[in-house]
């Protein structure tokens, strides 16, 4: 089992979780085929150890362990697992220093991907 970044990331590609990742697990996205991965970060499934550094981590709690996503967010699990058919396309994400999103922002992406109302 691995944790999972859902589109709560979407566009977001706080960098925070990177930081704090001991086994370099968080990837970006380098392709061209942004319909099927869209523009967020990435847990590779297979190197993550479940430490779950990653999830205090993120301002925009868009990361899970698996077993607790949302069911708004499964399709999310599938794209991280996805993931591992084109390795190539994905790089690990660097570190990059951003100014943390507010409350109303975090709770207005939350209502955008229909966690919350």
């Amino acid at each position: 089992m691995a944790y999972i970044i859902t589109r709560l990331c979407r566009d977001c590609l706080d960098t925070g979780c990177v930081s704090v990742c001991p086994v370099d697990c968080i990837y970006d996205y380098r392709g061209s085929d942004t319909a099927n991965f869209p523009n967020q970060l990435y847990i590779h499934p297979d190197e993550c150890i479940d430490c779950g550094a990653c999830e205090p981590e993120c301002p925009w709690q868009a990361i899970f362990e698996e077993v607790a996503v949302p069911d708004v967010f499964k399709d999310d699990t599938a794209l991280n697992y996805k993931m591992m058919d084109l390795s190539s396309d994905f790089e690990v994400k660097k570190h990059e220093k951003k100014e943390h999103p507010t409350a109303e922002q975090i709770e207005a992406n939350k209502v955008k991907w229909g966690l919350s109302k």
